[in-house]
């Protein structure tokens, strides 16, 4: 695997003319079109939008549907916005007939985005978000319905903003900056209020709620930073002569390595044998940390096998050394783990390490991960709970396990990304566009619609972490303790979701709406960066 550290601080060198002077005109190729126009013509913006059609057009994992400079004119797009959903559209999924990157109602790929690193009126992804890199700056909390005219806490990071106000997830929302009409619906314009209030820009937020003992508290939450830990809430349960581990997980952050290994070892020491890994929530991140956690419930006899394998486009993969010496990727320098260049005198361009220098072949032991057993927990059983929140470095973890130990899935199908990226730098914005897919040991990926699940159901965001009776983790814990998710019709009053069918609950379709509708700035993503050592 060529990943494992994550770092924004890639240096773009604007040479475009002298590498699109140097492409062969081959259909074949990405490197077939004629370039822009001369530099002395060409504005700022202007120069940006080429670099977004050149990088995509040889880097995109779809990058052979893609058409000529000359015919895409990624120029005459208004922002750069419109030009990277343009490019994203070209590539079809023959099980759907649609794109890849298309979304229902939606002008935004699903995968693709750009991540803005100055201040200059865009929202940047990762930097208004609890994010990837281990700290955030915002309230650090996130709200969804329960049913249309019951807005909940899902979730809130420690030691964050929220939390020191007496935010917990379940507490139910009631006036938010003085507005108490919350009721979810189409037209009252209630998502884009929420996304503004919450998750905008806004310095502080007013919130009267109901904690779960039925208190009701008026608090202001000002936005301020503080470093992230995605480990939300751990137990033990004892479940009949089992002990089995819970472990709620929000995020790949590159911050959590020591916090998990402690985690796994306090499993290992109770005796735990089956482990629930919660990640309803978890849009991804870090390649690294799933490979970590992947290596801590593993078996020790998979040690050396095959965990999985990253596969570029047909081009990447057979690049040759004159389409090394023009490829774009000659622009990227090749930091070390510092963050640092790495000299490299018989490189591409005789200086400096750069992606161009290195092999993206499926055969290369660079992309192939290897299991490495991490710790002494020996699990049977791991039981995944997932939604369509669940995505990218979240379902390489599950399906990575799947052909080593036996895995199910509770909750609903997860959101369907098998693809990765590595961030490209142009001058003042980091590009992510799919550019590898991972499959594990038996050749298994490409789940675009997402990890099915062996027992559906919808949460209960009513009940705090951990609590027994909550619906996901419930029947986490009844296969525990029967082997199966069938239970008694009592019981299956309080575990499933039939109650979805009352008149005041959202239905899956709105469910799916307001997911990607509300808080749009979380990551879903798969991310590594090459760390070859030259």
């Amino acid at each position: 695997m060529i990943n494992k550290n994550f770092c924004f601080r890639t240096v773009l060198l604007l040479s475009f003319f002298g590498f699109i002077a140097a492409c062969k005109k081959d259909s074949t190729t990405p490197s077939e079109a004629p370039g822009p126009t001369a530099a002395a013509t060409a504005s700022r913006a202007e120069l940006t939008k080429d670099s977004i059609f050149l990088y995509t057009k040889e880097l995109y994992y779809w990058n052979s549907s893609l058409p000529t400079y000359a015919a895409f004119k990624p120029r005459s797009y208004s922002s750069n916005e419109t030009e990277l959903y343009a490019l994203t559209q070209y590539s079809t999924d023959p099980s759907t007939g649609k794109p890849y990157e298309y979304v229902s109602g939606s002008t935004e790929p699903k995968y693709s985005f750009l991540d803005y690193t100055a201040t200059n009126g865009k929202v940047s992804v990762l930097d208004l978000k609890a994010d990837v890199n281990g700290t955030a700056n915002d309230y650090g909390f996130s709200v969804m319905y329960n049913t249309t005219n019951d807005l909940r806490v899902k979730y809130v990071y420690p030691n964050s903003p929220a939390s020191q106000q007496g935010l917990t997830r379940g507490c139910r929302i009631t006036s938010i900056n003085g507005r108490t009409s919350l009721t979810y619906s189409t037209t009252s314009g209630i998502i884009s209020f929420l996304n503004e209030a919450i998750f905008g820009s806004s310095a502080s937020v007013s919130l009267t709620f109901t904690d779960l003992n039925g208190v009701s508290k008026s608090v202001v939450v000002n936005s301020s930073s503080y470093t992230v830990n995605p480990i939300l809430f751990t137990n033990v349960y004892t479940v009949g002569s089992k002990k089995v581990g819970y472990l709620v997980f929000n995020s790949f952050t590159n911050n959590v390595s020591a916090a998990l290994k402690t985690v796994f070892a306090n499993f290992s020491s109770q005796g735990v044998t089956e482990l629930v890994v919660d990640l309803r929530y978890n849009g991804g991140g870090y390649v690294s940390t799933a490979t970590e956690i992947i290596n801590l419930a593993a078996p020790a006899s998979q040690n050396g096998n095959t965990m999985y394998t990253s596969y570029y486009n047909s081009y990447l993969q057979g690049l040759t050394t004159a389409q090394r010496k023009a490829s774009v990727l000659a622009n990227q320098p090749l930091l070390d783990a510092s963050g640092k260049i790495q000299s490299f005198t018989t490189g591409i361009n005789g200086k400096y390490a750069t992606y161009a220098d290195l092999n993206y072949s499926a055969s290369a032991a660079d992309n192939i991960e290897k299991f490495a057993k991490s710790g002494s927990l020996a699990l049977s059983r791991i039981y995944f709970i997932v939604t369509g929140s669940t995505a990218s470095a979240s379902e390489l973890t599950i399906n990575s396990l799947k052909p080593v130990i036996d895995v199910k899935l509770i909750g609903e199908t997860t959101y369907g990304k098998p693809v990765g990226f590595f961030p490209i730098r142009i001058d003042k914005l980091d590009l992510y566009v799919p550019e590898f897919e991972t499959k594990n040991q038996l050749g298994v990926g490409g789940y675009y619609s997402g990890l099915s699940v062996d027992k559906s159901a919808f949460e209960d965001l009513t009940k705090a972490w951990g609590d027994e009776t909550e619906t996901l983790l419930g029947y986490a814990l009844l296969y525990a303790r029967t082997g199966s998710f069938v239970t008694t019709a009592a019981k299956s009053a309080s575990l499933s979701a039939t109650s979805t069918n009352m008149p005041d609950k959202l239905s899956s379709t709105e469910i799916k709406v307001v997911r990607e509708n509300l808080d749009q700035i979380g990551i879903k993503g798969m991310i590594m960066v090459p760390d070859h050592k030259f």
